[in-house]
């Protein structure tokens, strides 16, 4: 089994709701080819270093995925038709950081080390 970081960025307006079913469907898409999430992180709205299809900002969701190749393939091909989805990249690693996150508030660092 490989292992795949896979984050996908999408439009600053799309409502909360769908965002929770864009996180569904891609999952869902990833256990249907027998793959496995290890860990899905919702980074939330962030600043884009430039403009991507005229939005300044985008919601950023982040899976670590368990799989071979195939499943990455499905999930690209699902992802370049649709319109909610500004971009996209998957990343081979050789094993997971499970333990740190990078996106969580400085608030919330401070208040899980004390």
């Amino acid at each position: 089994m490989n292992l795949y970081e896979h984050t996908i960025i999408a439009r600053q307006d799309v409502s909360p709701s769908q965002l929770k079913q864009i996180e569904e469907k891609y999952s869902k898409l990833v256990e249907k080819f027998e793959g496995s999430i290890v860990k899905l992180e919702n980074w939330g709205l962030m600043n884009l270093s430039y403009l991507i299809k005229k939005n300044k900002k985008g919601n950023f969701i982040h899976y670590k995925i368990k799989g071979n190749g195939k499943i990455i393939s499905e999930l690209e091909k699902s992802e370049k038709i649709d319109k909610n989805l500004l971009r996209y990249l998957t990343v081979k690693v050789k094993k997971f950081d499970l333990k740190t996150d990078y996106f969580k508030k400085n608030e919330d660092k401070e208040i899980l080390n004390k």
